[in-house]
């Protein structure tokens, strides 16, 4: 990892059944102005399910708050990007398998 580079970042994301927010410490990288995470547990993640409900996110880089959409990452429609987020990943961690959580601000 960079020197001086952020390890986590800080998402919230909406409890689809409660309504209520819900914030996770997790991994990341950030390229082109966006920000992935990638979840080891795919689609049972509860954060994943969240943002599949609510694609409307908060999350906090470097102690930045940052509002924004969350969108799932498609595999095979978006090979190219998944590649390049997967590399960073095992990178900055020397991890980066698993379902992939494209963060973007919004406006």
């Amino acid at each position: 990892m960079a020197h001086g580079e952020n390890q986590f970042l800080y998402l919230t994301t909406w409890g689809w059944k409660s309504g209520r927010p819900h914030e996770i410490e997790i991994w990341y990288v950030e390229l082109e102005g966006k920000h992935y995470a990638v979840s080891e547990g795919g689609l049972k993640s509860h954060w994943i399910q969240n943002s599949m409900k609510n694609p409307k996110v908060t999350y906090r880089v470097a102690d930045r708050p940052i509002a924004g959409t969350a969108r799932i990452l498609n595999r095979e429609k978006e090979p190219r990007l998944a590649k390049e987020v997967t590399a960073l990943m095992k990178a900055k961690y020397g991890w980066g398998d698993g379902l992939i959580l494209e963060l973007a601000p919004s406006g």
